[in-house]
């Protein structure tokens, strides 16, 4: 039990010390940082990091972020570099030079060579006053008090930083090229969510007994049908299952700000008219775009008569389990 509790402070500690570095690190961020970004973004190469030892571990990790976001990237090893592989350098790439003490010689001895090929260079450094920066055409500091190590000698602080600085990067250049969930589908195919966005829409949406009323139903019946539906929306159709409208719990909460509330009213008169739509044979990445565009969260999905087939939500798309609802009193509330 002693000896828990000694590890336990020890790992605390260590933690301490590396939420130290990046609150130091978040404080530093400047000019640099964003002309870094800017660089990117307009980069009509690819971003070429380089690095060796801890640096070059997460080099190769921010290289695979930003590819996996938009950003095409890759490592460059420095030795490798050297001796041959700056062939793969051209004039309208990017480097990303990453070293805690800017003096490392194997990077250090390639920049020059990769200036000269056209490339802009921009570095990740510890220590704006070494040799790298003078290399450099952009800087980025990313100082840290100390490292995590005891002895302050073991890269653990200053990777994470950079590791976080790298993430940021990332983040910001999805931000900047407006990256999408169906863009990370099409880069990650083989994995769980984008295997999840190449299906079809018609696999995922619900059909049996939707919540649905038809044209003419009172607003009252609508909300009872809408309750017990528990997909947060029920469809509008007419009398040859024709989408007519949608009514949202978020309809019925403006409705009641706006003291219209009318219960024996009409649903026609208060539903969305023409609501978005998707269509049978949409992907689940398409459907994704419509709603994040919009911000909904249900949609409902028909055929090219128009008919409603079913209804999708957000979270039937991202794969976070269907939501069960019950089947509505038989008034009008018909399966598609």
């Amino acid at each position: 039990m002693v000896d828990a509790e000694k590890w336990i402070s020890i790992a605390r500690r260590v933690l301490d010390t590396e939420i130290e570095g990046l609150q130091a690190v978040r404080h530093q961020l400047d000019g640099g940082f964003s002309q870094a970004v800017e660089a990117m973004a307009a980069c009509t190469g690819r971003v070429v990091i380089t690095g060796v030892g801890k640096s070059g571990l997460v080099g190769r990790k921010i290289a695979a972020t930003l590819s996996s976001t938009g950003t095409p990237s890759f490592f460059l090893h420095p030795v490798e570099g050297a001796h041959g592989d700056m062939g793969m350098i051209r004039d309208e790439d990017v480097v990303l030079a990453i070293s805690n003490s800017g003096n490392t010689d194997e990077v250090n001895a390639i920049l020059p060579t990769m200036r000269s090929l056209g490339a802009t260079i921009v570095c990740l450094v510890g220590r704006c006053g070494s040799r790298m920066a003078d290399l450099s055409d952009i800087v980025i500091e990313a100082a840290v008090p100390r490292e995590a190590c005891p002895m302050g000698l073991a890269p653990t602080a200053s990777t994470t930083a950079h590791l976080a600085v790298g993430d940021a990067m990332a983040v910001c250049l999805m931000e900047h090229k407006a990256f999408k969930e169906s863009d990370f589908q099409r880069f990650h195919p083989g994995g769980s969510l984008g295997q999840r966005l190449s299906l079809c829409v018609d696999n995922l949406m619900h059909t049996a007994n939707i919540p649905v009323v038809e044209t003419g139903t009172a607003l009252e019946r609508a909300l009872s049908v809408l309750n017990d539906g528990k997909l947060g929306l029920v469809g509008v159709i007419d009398g040859d299952q024709r989408l007519l409208g949608v009514l949202s719990d978020g309809d019925v909460r403006r409705l009641f700000c706006a003291n219209g509330l009318d219960r024996a009213a009409p649903i026609d008169g208060v539903m969305t008219a023409d609501p978005k739509r998707a269509r049978l044979g949409d992907s689940a990445a398409q459907v994704l775009d419509v709603m994040e565009l919009h911000q909904i969260t249900v949609l409902p999905v028909v055929g090219d008569d128009e008919r409603l087939a079913g209804l999708v939500h957000l979270h039937d798309l991202l794969g976070k389990g269907q939501l069960s609802f019950s089947k509505p009193e038989s008034d009008g509330g018909k399966p598609a």
